[in-house]
């Protein structure tokens, strides 16, 4: 069933149909980890990956960014896959509309080329006017000088939202506002959010990297007059997108595993590494796993729009009800699980190592990987700071414990790091993160299988038993105090994700 064939039937039929609470014996054998782990093949995760390529490849923009038509190819993809498998699974699609908006950002100052970013959400505008530093982080009104009005502000990034950030600034007058990075890596761009903000109306804004932040910081404090001239061309428009949800007829619906991954890609590629190998990998655990039987409920949701803020997975579990958010268990979510310059990261669920631990729950999905890597896969593996910016964050916020794998982004792999997984030192996880390049190429198809098959153990442990787990109680993030590093090497970017900006 394709996209446009769904509309008129989800005006009149729940999206978060009741399982039913009894079903045939289906004369399956009760899944188990070896058994799951050993069908899959990296021939299938290559061949699936490189029919999201193709979707890209075969448009103007080549990408599959939400509601483009290489997205809705994608989505149709995944229906399609998911329903060929019979009555294994309920599967249907969740519409939603949100705001799209695409464009570029350009600044000079002193006619120097900074290479800015653009910050989706950002109006557009021209202006050449002084360049103003705004003290602090810019986080509160204070840090803004009665001497901005009319002239562009230069922040830093760091402990709020980028909108709050571009919004101060206008509430201070300033006609448009350049960030720059506190940490290094070769671009920022970000999002401010859509809608408008209590703080004041959002500017015109630009990320530039922390060298060229520096240099320009630097120059003011000494009393240098710089001028810069920002161009920010943005545009808008509401498009409607889709989740794909397929839960096991089998199972308990009452105690019910969510795994996610999300679909879409950025305007620059086709996002092959993010997130198709999440994508493709959940997708083939799906489809193998429907040669066995599980005593509790899988639901997979292939969510859309993570690339805006967490659009899709937000939408999703604010659409459950509360007596439909208890029946979940536990939230495994997969992005970036491929990366060329992979490391084995697993999410912090305990927050021994950041100070940021997950609802009860997920300190255990922690540990159901660790011990995966270590007894069974014999694999180092690193821990990865739960800082919710991926599509658990909504489950997070509901209290849903959470857990998952990540291979890295646009971070910079360490000596130790390289002792660990390989690799080069001193460059990126994936230095094609976010870029044209993130196609079939940028995979690392060691670490795509490894990953998935983790990912297969998870299902087969959970899918038989969640006698590892606590039971559910309505507990949010916790922040620790353990001393740990709250900064960590971990994911910066996707869309710096999501307004935060330690």
């Amino acid at each position: 069933m394709k996209i446009g064939s769904l509309v008129s039937i989800f005006a009149v039929s729940s999206l978060v149909s009741a399982i039913p609470t009894s079903l045939e014996s289906r004369a399956l054998p009760l899944v188990q980890s070896n058994l799951l782990r050993r069908v899959l093949l990296r021939s299938n995760l290559l061949a699936k990956s490189r029919i999201l390529e193709g979707f890209a490849y075969a448009t103007p923009e080549r990408n599959r960014v939400f509601g483009g038509p290489g997205h809705n190819a994608t989505i149709n993809y995944l229906y399609d896959q998911i329903a060929a498998l019979g009555d294994y699974y309920d599967v249907k699609l969740q519409p939603f509309v949100e705001l799209y908006t695409a464009g570029n950002a350009s600044l000079k100052v002193g006619g120097v080329d900074q290479k800015a970013g653009l910050f989706t959400y950002s109006p557009s505008g021209k202006f050449i006017q002084p360049l103003i530093l705004v003290a602090n982080n810019g986080c509160v009104a204070a840090d803004y000088p009665a001497t901005l009005t009319g002239k562009i502000a230069l922040i830093s990034r760091g402990t709020c939202q980028f909108g709050l950030k571009s919004a101060l600034a206008g509430a201070a007058g300033a006609v448009a506002a350049v960030i720059y990075d506190n940490v290094d890596e070769a671009s920022l761009a970000g999002t401010l959010g859509a809608g408008e903000r209590p703080e004041g109306p959002l500017i015109p804004t630009a990320g530039i990297t922390l060298a060229n932040g520096t240099a320009l910081k630097n120059q003011l404090t000494g009393n240098t007059t710089l001028i810069a001239d920002i161009n920010v061309i943005s545009v808008r428009e509401n498009r409607t997108t889709y989740n794909v949800i397929a839960q096991t007829k089998g199972g308990d619906p009452d105690n019910v595993l969510v795994l996610t991954a999300h679909t879409d890609s950025v305007d620059a590629g086709p996002g092959i590494n993010d997130n198709g190998s999440g994508s493709i990998g959940i997708l083939e655990v799906a489809i193998q796993l429907a040669k066995y039987s599980v005593n509790n409920a899988i639901r997979f949701v292939w969510v859309s729009a993570e690339e805006f803020g967490l659009l899709g997975s937000t939408y999703y579990v604010a659409s459950l009800s509360d007596a439909e958010k208890a029946k979940i268990r536990l939230n495994l979510n997969f992005d970036m699980i491929a990366s060329p310059n992979y490391k084995y990261g697993i999410y912090d669920g305990d927050g021994d190592a950041f100070g940021v631990a997950g609802a009860p729950g997920s300190a255990q999905a922690e540990k159901l990987f660790q011990d995966y890597f270590n007894n069974d896969a014999g694999l180092k593996w690193v821990p990865d700071k739960f800082d919710g910016r991926s599509d658990y964050a909504a489950f997070q916020d509901a209290g849903i414990p959470a857990g998952g794998l990540f291979t890295g982004a646009e971070g910079i792999k360490t000596p130790e790091e390289v002792a660990l997984f390989g690799g080069k030192a001193g460059v990126a996880y994936d230095s094609n993160y976010h870029q044209a390049g993130d196609n079939v190429r940028n995979l690392n198809m060691d670490a795509f299988i490894q990953n998935d098959k983790a990912i297969a153990h998870a299902v087969a442990t959970y899918g038989r038993s969640f006698e590892s787990l606590p039971p559910r109680t309505p507990t949010k993030m916790l922040k620790r105090e353990l001393g740990g590093k709250i900064g960590g090497k971990t994911r910066n970017g996707h869309f710096d994700k999501y307004f935060l900006t330690e």
